[in-house]
């Protein structure tokens, strides 16, 4: 999977999000019920609803290098533990539960290499400027930084952001015009005002 940020909402003030209808927990619970049954293309429908979220969630906490073998590692995860999963509607929430734990576990492991500095090996500039812009939202607070790459980079609307993280589409809109005033701020080398406030969940 490949970032791609969009300076242009970062640049500009958040736009009221567009609601349009979003896939339904019912369409989850009927593919984890027949992923547990042994159908592989169910599970795979799984991971094509699901692994830009989880794309986001692992963007928003560890380097760029490392985002794309997380969401595979939290898949595996998620299918080898698909038959403790109590309420298959629920299977959104819970896979955003073991992306967190995945990203917990990578900071606790001994790491014997470090990741390249973005000017390393003739790297486009619209990639080094897309790296930093990541490592500017990676340095605000924890909600704002999932709902930001999930919009700025994955793409999603308020909506299915909501649907897919389990905030309220109020707190979406709140998260991302807070997170997006701290992050423009950060860009233009502004220095926080005072202290932030503690985000809404």
């Amino acid at each position: 999977m490949e970032a791609r940020l969009d300076f242009g909402l970062v640049l500009r003030e958040t736009r009221a999000l567009e609601y349009r209808p979003v896939e339904t927990a019912t369409e989850d619970a009927r593919l984890v019920t027949a992923a547990r049954g042994g159908d592989r293309a169910a599970f795979g429908e799984l991971y094509r609803r699901h692994a830009r979220t989880i794309h986001g969630v692992m963007l928003a906490h560890v380097p760029f290098s490392e985002a794309d073998d997380l969401v595979h590692d939290v898949f595996l995860v998620a299918l080898r533990k698909l038959d403790s999963l109590r309420e298959p509607a629920a299977f959104g929430g819970w896979l955003i539960t073991i992306a967190r734990n995945r990203v917990n576990d990578f900071y606790r492991r001994p790491r014997a290499t470090k990741e390249l500095p973005e000017e390393t090996g003739g790297a486009a500039p619209d990639e080094g400027e897309a790296r930093r812009a990541l490592e500017a939202i990676r340095a605000l607070p924890e909600a704002y930084r999932e709902t930001l790459v999930l919009r700025l980079v994955e793409g999603m609307t308020g909506p299915e952001i909501a649907a897919r993280t389990g905030l309220t589409p109020a707190s979406v809109r709140v998260n991302l015009h807070r997170g997006m005033k701290q992050l423009r701020e950060k860009l233009s080398g502004k220095q926080d005002a005072g202290p932030g406030k503690e985000p809404l969940r």
